[in-house]
């Protein structure tokens, strides 16, 4: 063997391939864990086959599946954020970056994410039917029985009481219009990483180092109400039937989180498709998702 050809047979293998594509993170959403073969578990390996072999993460929130379920449900959203900012910091694989790419709830968890935990830097974000301006209503609960009568009995409590603020997930993203005030005071989550309280700008800094943002909606949506927030829309307050653009809202024209600067530097996507909750067409993936990651 030649020394040339010897060099070059070290560099193939000391030096990683530079054409590999950027990590992806996902998560989860209400009801479903990080490996569920029929959902999370089928997208991770459909991923990895069609991004060569790229790594994929899909988060597992706790140290079992079935409390990775439980704490959709159960564990303060802050702290699901804080545990994912630990297992991406501590995972070699995420340290140069990573694409993220949210389903229902997760969109929005991500996107919190992007905001509290900049390093390392999350890429893309992807947010399959998150809501990002929250939700007023659970037509359906796909948790099992014992889960969702719980969830009931919270929701029942008072969304914005500090017990079930403390206890139930979904009551940190409950948005009430015709409570607007109730809202902001005491939701935990969802107000908070929308600066509708207090602007905090490094907040704005951070989910602006994302390269690109995409929000996908859908159409005939029977799981989110109302489902324009997860185009970032929402009802006008003291109401719930008029709605609202994101570019309509207070978050927009005041550009809290950055969206409209991002907007005009051609980083925002709003997709949609016509179909129930988190049913994604093959084409979809093929002709939208994929392309996304392949950076």
């Amino acid at each position: 063997m030649t020394r040339l050809a010897l060099l070059v047979l070290i560099a193939c293998v000391l030096v990683p391939n530079i054409a590999a594509h950027t990590p992806v993170v996902l998560w989860h959403g209400m009801g479903d864990s990080c490996c569920n073969p029929l959902s999370m578990g089928s997208v991770k390996k459909m991923l990895e086959k069609e991004l060569d072999g790229a790594y994929v993460l899909s988060l597992m929130i706790g140290d079992s599946i079935a409390s990775d379920t439980t704490n959709g449900f159960f564990m303060d959203v802050n702290e699901q954020i804080d545990f994912a900012c630990n297992v991406i910091q501590k995972d070699a694989n995420l340290q140069n970056g990573y694409n993220a790419m949210g389903f229902s709830q997760g969109g929005q968890f991500l996107r919190g994410l992007a905001q509290k935990c900049p390093q390392p830097p999350m890429k893309q974000l992807i947010s399959v039917g998150g809501q990002h301006q929250g939700v007023y209503g659970f037509p359906h609960c796909p948790g099992s029985w014992f889960i969702c009568k719980e969830v009931d009995k919270l929701l029942d409590l008072g969304a914005y009481t500090d017990y079930v603020q403390n206890h139930l997930v979904q009551a940190q993203y409950w948005h009430d219009p015709l409570n607007e005030e109730k809202y902001r005071k005491h939701s935990k989550f969802i107000a908070d990483v929308n600066q509708e309280v207090t602007v905090n700008p490094t907040y704005k800094q951070n989910l602006m180092r994302v390269s690109n943002i995409t929000f996908i909606m859908f159409n005939k949506d029977t799981m989110v109400i109302p489902k324009e927030s997860e185009w970032f829309g929402f009802y006008k307050p003291g109401q719930a039937k008029e709605l609202m653009t994101l570019q309509e809202s207070d978050i927009w024209k005041q550009d809290k989180l950055g969206l409209r600067e991002m907007d005009s530097q051609g980083r925002l996507s709003f997709l949609k498709i016509e179909a129930d909750h988190l049913r994604v067409p093959e084409a979809f993936w093929t002709d939208e998702i994929i392309p996304r990651l392949k950076d």
